[in-house]
């Protein structure tokens, strides 16, 4: 790998930093107005005294973000419920019941290592960086005892840049470890400066740069890591120098945005950047809002110099003493500030920066229940807002599922999870999202089941009871079970329901034949009557 120098890798973070500051100005405002301590832009002032923020006056921007991050968090990956499923784009699920176990076992296996490792932990801080910058990216590491290990990067910390497909391939990190760390992680191969201060200074710092890209020397199924499909190399940035070169077959890193664009590396769209305008124009009414407050409450008094050292009593029904000439104090200005038309608009304003980050969808049954709204008022307007929603989560849905397609290639290589059977490799293995909110998007079809077998069910029972035939009952199962999200445990497979439809019809067959027997035997003996010579007959006919 000669061509990879570290020359090389310090010429291509120069470029990705020269594009990401061009948003850098941009995500500092943003910071300052929803979550100052966010952001880090120098790797070296990790340690540094916190600066306090005086832009934030008014907590709307801060509950709006924490209800957005909720919201999310329990609508598309609540860890009490089954928020995905595994399928088989190519191959027929929900007639083969060892591709259903199969995926049930390996839905169940996924779902064991989120709850052992820090995946739920993270989600919040990534739905908050995604909400206000448009972009959030998470670290993903193998780990022996869970599997694998997230890690949500700070904004300003990394640059990415993406590939001619729009999807993110290249990734520079630029971070600070102590000295007691990267000895740990790299082991005795690192420089003796790093080496002596891990014993004699262990928390010193050392700033690390890790660059992570398509790797150009790439050579499929060879045994060094050297050749994989990603080559990954750490840098120490004072010494120039390399503390590891390697490789992945999986991309480490997986970026969150809330808008796709194939031309620019960043997003420009997202709920802070939208809402940003209303946050400030919120902050500059709360100012003037408190002025004229306090006009009303302590306004600035004018009087005769006799008055001065006079204390104005604040004790209602007490007075102060008038001068000599009787003249006593007064406001400066006579001022009568509309205060409620004023707190009217910044309760707009409010409402305003709620609905940019989806608090009116989050909270809808608790704000129409006030309002006296139905059940079907509310379910109908959480479909419209669900319109509002949908391009957001499919954007959420797509970093999960390049989340979960890393964990399920991790299971297959540590050997945890059985490998499908010789006549299943060619079947795409793809992830389905059945969270909350994406079965509220599904709903529409649950619906329309259920009112197209009432209405068959009841024009059968009024005209003809043949017309229930019209249902593939079946199929109306099968379908309301996958948009349900019931677990396909729970479903008996078709080939049983066919064994148990030939069992019922042999029965029946046979109940046909004995009652055909039956009356067959009856027809002999009134033939014969009831006496030997009937029984005889009988027996002879093979019947007794």
């Amino acid at each position: 790998m000669d061509f990879y120098t570290v020359e090389y890798f310090q010429k291509r973070k120069k470029e990705m930093e020269d594009v990401f500051n061009n948003i850098k100005p941009d995500l500092q405002e943003l910071a300052d107005y929803f979550s100052p301590r966010s952001v880090q832009f120098i790797a070296r002032n990790v340690r540094k005294p916190i600066v306090r923020n005086k832009k934030i006056i008014d907590s709307t921007p801060l509950i709006a973000l924490r209800n957005f991050s909720s919201g999310i968090m329990s609508g598309a990956t609540s860890p009490c419920y089954r928020w995905f499923k595994t399928s088989f784009s190519n191959a027929d699920v929900n007639n083969d019941y060892y591709l259903k176990k199969w995926c049930a076992r390996q839905e169940e296996l996924t779902r064991q290592i989120l709850y052992s490792s820090n995946f739920y932990q993270c989600l919040p801080e990534v739905y908050k960086q995604l909400g206000i910058f448009g972009f959030s990216a998470v670290s993903l590491e193998s780990d022996y005892d869970t599997i694998v290990n997230f890690k949500v990067l700070p904004i300003g910390s990394y640059y990415y840049a993406k590939n001619s497909r729009g999807k993110v391939d290249c990734f520079c990190r630029v971070y600070m470890e102590t000295a007691k760390n990267i000895v740990q992680k790299f082991g005795k191969n690192c420089p003796s400066e790093i080496l002596e201060a891990s014993v004699n200074n262990p928390l010193k710092l050392y700033e690390l740069i890790h660059f992570v890209e398509e790797n150009q020397f790439y050579k499929k199924r060879h045994l060094s890591s050297r050749f994989s499909k990603y080559v990954s190399v750490v840098i120490l940035s004072n010494k120039n120098e390399f503390l590891s070169i390697k490789g992945f077959d999986k991309f480490p890193f997986v970026v969150f945005e809330s808008a796709f664009s194939s031309d620019v590396d960043y997003p420009q769209d997202s709920p802070g950047i939208n809402a940003l305008a209303d946050v400030k124009q919120l902050m500059t009414m709360v100012k003037e809002y408190a002025k004229a407050v306090k006009k009303i409450v302590c306004p600035t008094y004018k009087g005769p110099a006799t008055l001065k050292n006079k204390k104005l009593a604040d004790v209602p029904g007490a007075y102060i003493e008038e001068d000599e000439n009787g003249r006593g104090i007064s406001p400066v200005y006579e001022v009568n500030p509309r205060v409620l038309e004023l707190k009217q608009e910044k309760d707009e304003l409010k409402q305003a920066i709620k609905e940019h980050f989806y608090n009116d969808l989050f909270a809808m049954i608790l704000t129409t229940a006030e309002r006296g709204r139905t059940a079907t008022e509310v379910n109908e307007l959480k479909e419209e807002k669900m319109v509002l929603l949908s391009p957001l989560l499919e954007q959420i849905h797509c970093a999960l599922r390049q989340i979960l397609n890393w964990i399920y290639k991790e299971e297959i290589r540590v050997g945890i999870l059985e490998p499908l059977k010789s006549k299943y490799q060619n079947c795409r293995f793809e992830i389905e999202f059945v969270s909350s909110l994406a079965q509220a998007q599904k709903v529409s079809n649950i619906s329309s089941m259920e009112r197209f077998t009432t209405f068959v069910s009841n024009i059968a029972n009024a005209i003809d009871p043949i017309l229930k035939s019209k249902l593939n009952g079946e199929k109306i199962i099968e379908d309301y079970a996958n948009y349900a999200n019931i677990d396909p445990t729970q479903i008996v497979p078709s080939e049983e329901i066919e064994k148990i439809k030939a069992q019922n019809a042999t029965n029946q067959s046979l109940q046909m034949q004995l009652e055909a027997m039956k009356q067959g035997s009856q027809i002999i003996q009134n033939m014969g009557g009831v006496d030997s010579h009937g029984a005889d007959l009988l027996s002879r006919f093979g019947i007794i």
